[in-house]
């Protein structure tokens, strides 16, 4: 006789038919927020304290007057600015009219802003730019002015297809050097200048040397009634020491804190605002 092994009945799992998978419900992209969508309207610079005097930022598509004497840190404001805007995926262009690229490189490098990587990412362009790009654009808004030219020059070439978020000028001062006893024409491609970044969108920067406490805060002083903002950088003299203090005079489209207050530039961190420090001595 041969004995055979019954056969074992298959697993519960085994014989229970496959249930069709439930779809999964999908997550409905909730609508913006009326605080989310204000908040998409301003810019945040990323510099410590200063963010904190203005209620909501710096509304897009403005124009900026950073004014200050020697040294008050004006250039080292703008790189930061631009710094965060390209960590923060948003494109920046630095024009400068006096140092070169690799000086304002090495300048952002010291501070721990990579420069270089931001470059390579297409969220940073630094250029110097040279006074017979100035002259060449002023000559011609000249002759489009005088009716001798038929196509629309813009007083500044940006790179080819390249639209930065924020742009700055560096500055006005080297600008109206090139327009020497010519205060009329400086003045028209000024104007033209701050409309062509308002018909862009670009929330621009722009530098102008002034006296260490100044009272005019611009080449001419038709720039600070253009400019939707001014911030004022001081370089104040107390005896044998010089310390910082930063203002904004004025900014369009958001409240503000109106008061002089203190300032630091800290080695690897740049411009720190302390807006509970206000100073007035030696102003």
């Amino acid at each position: 006789m041969i004995l055979r092994k019954k056969k074992k009945p298959a697993s519960s799992e085994k014989i229970k038919k496959a249930e069709p998978e439930k779809a999964k419900p999908v997550a409905s992209e909730k609508p913006l927020s009326a605080k989310a969508k204000e908040s998409e309207n301003f810019i945040k610079t990323g510099i410590e304290g200063f963010d904190g005097l203005i209620e909501k930022g710096i509304p897009k598509g403005s124009a900026i007057l950073i004014a200050g004497g020697a040294g008050s840190g004006k250039t080292i404001m703008c790189l930061q600015i631009l710094a965060h805007a390209a960590k923060n995926g948003k494109k920046g262009f630095y024009m400068s009219f006096e140092e070169s690229e690799s000086r304002l490189r090495k300048h952002m490098e010291d501070f721990g802003w990579n420069a270089t990587e931001y470059e390579k990412k297409g969220n940073l362009v630094i250029k110097r730019m040279s006074s017979y790009e100035i002259a060449r654009a002023v000559e011609g808004l000249l002759a489009k002015e005088r009716g001798e030219l038929l196509i629309d020059l813009e007083p500044i070439l940006l790179p080819d297809n390249y639209k930065p978020d924020l742009v700055v000028i560096d500055s006005l001062s080297a600008i109206a050097s090139y327009f020497m006893g010519k205060t009329g024409q400086y003045r028209s491609y000024v104007e033209q200048l701050f409309r062509y970044f308002e018909r862009m969108g670009t929330t621009s920067f722009m530098i102008a040397e002034t006296k260490q406490i100044p009272e005019v805060f611009s080449p001419t002083g038709v720039e600070e009634f253009l400019a939707d903002g001014v911030v004022v950088l001081y370089n104040i003299r107390k005896g044998d020491i010089r310390e910082n203090a930063i203002e904004i005079l004025k900014l369009r489209g958001t409240k503000h804190v109106k008061k002089i207050v203190a300032m630091q530039i800290v080695d690897n961190q740049g411009i720190a605002v302390y807006p509970d420090q206000e100073v007035f001595g030696g102003l």
